[in-house]
């Protein structure tokens, strides 16, 4: 296993082991962030561990042209009174994301460290906020890393009401121009708008 130090600097991800671990330690500066995210690496890791880095293979990922609106969807966005925005209130997002009760997880990845340095990154023009709103109430809403080569990073997306996070998903990829929507590891959720799994070292050359 590779533990970083102050260097800027991460090991190839072809040396990740079985389950996509690239390394451990260093900091969540936002130069090691850029150069993660550059590198198809990402953090994940709970309150209690070291910072993890990631690379997982295969890659699960969607295409903007594959995805799948179902007919019930379609008329949810047809009809439904949500309003998507972009960047509005990116801190509400994040904070909401961090809170939200997951099936299957203890806790939240999303640590106030976490927190912090993407409220940083952001504020450097790295992040991307999608916010759904309902009766001028934040309902849903998404965030990512937008990695200046047309990929997207999505990190997380929160739902208080149905359906609010595809409807802002849904809106913000039909009205940008991304040619690929990085997912990092399989869900349902997305699996169902059409994502799939693809090879790291397929996923590496959209990079």
């Amino acid at each position: 296993m590779h533990f970083l130090d102050q260097e800027l600097k991460f090991p190839d991800v072809t040396t990740a082991s079985k389950e996509g671990i690239v390394a451990i330690g260093g900091d969540l500066s936002p130069q090691r962030l850029l150069l993660a995210y550059q590198r198809g690496i990402f953090p994940w890791f709970d309150q209690e561990e070291p910072i993890i880095w990631w690379s997982p293979d295969p890659r699960f990922v969607l295409f903007p042209e594959k995805l799948k609106i179902s007919k019930s969807m379609k008329q949810v966005l047809r009809n439904s009174d949500f309003e998507v925005t972009i960047n509005r209130d990116f801190n509400t997002v994040i904070e909401n994301c961090a809170m939200i009760k997951r099936s299957g997880q203890k806790g939240t990845w999303i640590t106030p460290g976490m927190i912090d340095a993407y409220k940083v990154f952001y504020q450097l023009g790295h992040v991307i906020s999608v916010e759904v709103w309902q009766d001028n109430e934040i309902v849903g809403g998404l965030y990512g890393v937008d990695v200046n080569n047309g990929i997207f990073c999505g990190e997380s997306m929160f739902s208080k009401v149905s359906n609010a996070s595809k409807v802002g998903l849904i809106t913000f990829l039909q009205n940008s121009n991304y040619a690929l929507y990085d997912c990092q590891v399989f869900t349902n959720h997305l699996a169902s708008l059409g994502a799939e799994d693809i090879p790291r070292e397929a996923f590496l050359k959209y990079l």
